[in-house]
């Protein structure tokens, strides 16, 4: 059993060239897609080593419009390579027989071989159609509708060309970038958001705020549930990070290969859900109501803490019962607070001192307040802060997957920093206290958690400490949801063990050893990084030592217990 030879080709020359113009790649997207699958592949930054090196499949991140990396390219499929693009190589059309239409901004997609058969929300795609020559020899799959989902069909989203032993496909949507506006948004936020028509979303308060940045549609992205609340259902994001990944795990064992990647989570785990808490108000009492109805419902939680604080007793408490203890940065002007890396700096030093902690990871600004792109991302990397929680929802109506998804995963930078990747991980929340006035009802709870069932992915609620104590609706609903939640089987985690978890698990090599009939599997750190990944594990919980490796079956060969990940067979492998 042969381990597919992967390559994800970001050209570096064309992403300097964009970079001189100021424009983003976030087409370099592609690298964390495939690191947060656990895929095992390899960076090549110039078109030059597909002459150089055989590979079985090239993701075409980012190549030069130029003749050169054509023909290159051309030469990669004849050889018996399959080539994969996501919106890009515009120069190869004419020669793969494809006619180019009109870009499209947003718009919708329908994946049909994906098994699932919502319509999926892109923010940028350039189709192409096969010409009448071509039409015979192409295979097309699902559809692309643009601007609404009721629209017509103006072209497939997959179009399939062979070439020599080899095959073309190109994706009409550019995936990664996608994945990314979806994630962080369209733009910087530097003005407020537009509101919900039907006025559940007020975001235009005058104070800037993650969710005025969000790259999803009031009327086409929301429903209702049973009693009348709005919320976005569809992890956008994480549904087109499925799609990629399904369409290469066919290919590759479409050609008799497999490509093994490790699971989302630890041997037993199937999703996870977390708990945080933001102390406004500090009310020591209301830490005390906390304490009990976390001992209660036994589950840990994710404590932010905000200036001036809970009595120092109060956070030994905290740690001593197996909560976190995490940042609450305050930029709000009518809470005295502003936004400036010094100010941020100055109220975790202060959170440091008062919690006797050298080490804190996790931090969730207060009220959502984001400004820009990535200086919060910035900050928390000088702070040595390795977690936010800032991307989720500030009103009563946007609650849901209005960021696309429920994965953690790291944010990119604006071209100004020439689309680096943030040493932060984002692990974004669904909805605030349910059941108050202001805020969602806890309708929500089911369907939010049957979502993220389906994605394998992190059901992050919110509640205040203050409201805990002081609002019996606020218990009641935060007991619901713990109940539902244990019921569908989530395990409970703090942002920090996430965080320990998701670092760990990126450090690891897979690798296959022996012939298809007497095959074992082992899962390594990379040369370098054992320490990193020793320094996961102390912090993570003791069942997160065994590994779930999934390896995808080849076409052709049949294999019992297998079981269906991305939409393909794949045998479940535990490494201790």
């Amino acid at each position: 059993m042969r381990i597919a030879k992967v390559a994800v080709l970001i050209d570096r020359q064309a992403a300097e060239r964009h970079w001189h113009y100021g424009l983003n790649v976030f087409q370099t997207y592609l690298n964390e897609i495939l690191e947060h699958a656990g895929v095992p592949y390899e960076k090549i930054d110039r078109i030059e080593r597909l002459r150089e090196t055989a590979y079985d499949v090239v993701l075409v991140g980012l190549s030069a419009e130029d003749e050169e990396s054509s023909q290159a390219l051309w030469n990669a499929a004849e050889a018996g390579s399959i080539v994969i693009s996501y919106g890009g190589i515009s120069a190869l059309a004419g020669r793969c027989g494809a006619i180019q239409l009109p870009a499209s901004s947003a718009g919708y997609a329908l994946q049909h071989d994906s098994g699932d058969e919502r319509l999926l929300r892109y923010t940028s795609a350039r189709p192409w159609i096969a010409s009448p020559d071509a039409a015979s020899v192409s295979k097309t799959k699902g559809t692309l509708r643009p601007n609404h989902p009721d629209g017509g069909d103006i072209a497939p989203a997959l179009l399939v060309l062979p070439v020599g032993g080899g095959e073309i496909h190109r994706f009409a949507v550019d995936i990664p970038t996608t994945v990314v506006q979806l994630q962080q948004g369209l733009s910087p936020v530097l003005s407020d958001g537009v509101p919900a028509p039907d006025g559940s979303a007020p975001l235009d308060e005058g104070i800037l705020k993650a969710d005025d940045r969000i790259s999803l549609d009031w009327e086409h992205d929301r429903v209702q549930t049973e009693t009348g609340q709005p919320y976005f259902p569809h992890p956008y994001a994480d549904l087109w990070r499925e799609t990629l990944l399904s369409h290469l795990l066919r290919t590759v064992t479409d050609k008799g290969l497999t490509l093994p990647f490790t699971g989302y989570w630890p041997d037993g785990i199937q999703q996870v859900a977390l708990i945080s808490h933001d102390s406004d108000g500090n009310i020591d009492a209301s830490a005390e109501t906390t304490l009990r109805v976390l001992k209660e419902q036994d589950v840990r939680s994710s404590w932010c803490m905000i200036e001036p604080g809970f009595s120092p007793e109060w956070y030994e408490q905290i740690l001593a019962a197996g909560h976190e203890l995490a940042f609450h940065y305050n930029a709000l002007t009518r809470d005295k607070g502003f936004w400036d890396e010094a100010e941020f700096g100055r109220q975790f030093q202060w959170l440091k001192d008062a919690t006797k902690l050298d080490r804190i990871v996790s931090n969730k600004d207060h009220y959502t307040i984001f400004h820009g792109w990535g200086e919060l991302f910035s900050w928390c990397e000088s702070a040595g802060i390795q977690v936010d929680q800032t991307r989720g929802p500030s009103k009563r109506g946007n609650v849901g997957f209005l960021f696309g998804t429920c994965h953690p995963y790291m944010p990119i930078a604006w071209s100004n920093e020439r689309n680096r990747m943030y040493d932060v991980m984002e692990i974004g929340f669904l909805t605030q206290d349910l059941d108050i006035d202001r805020w969602a009802d806890s309708s929500v709870i089911v369907p939010f958690l049957e979502q993220v069932a389906k994605v394998e992915g992190i059901a992050h609620f919110l509640f205040h400490q203050v409201h805990l104590h002081s609002n019996e609706n606020v218990r009641n609903s935060f007991a619901r949801f713990v109940q539902e939640a244990k019921a569908r089987g989530f395990t409970f985690w703090t942002a920090e063990q996430i965080n320990a978890w998701e670092r760990k698990r990126r450090t690891v090599q897979i690798e296959i050893s022996g012939d298809r009939h007497d095959w074992s599997i082992a899962v390594k750190p990379p040369r370098g990084e054992a320490e990193a990944a020793s320094a996961a594990e102390r912090e993570g919980e003791g069942e997160a030592t065994k590994w779930v490796v999934w390896v995808p079956v080849p076409a052709g060969q049949s294999v019992q217990d297998a079981v269906r990940k991305f939409g393909v067979p794949c045998l479940r492998k535990v490494i201790s």
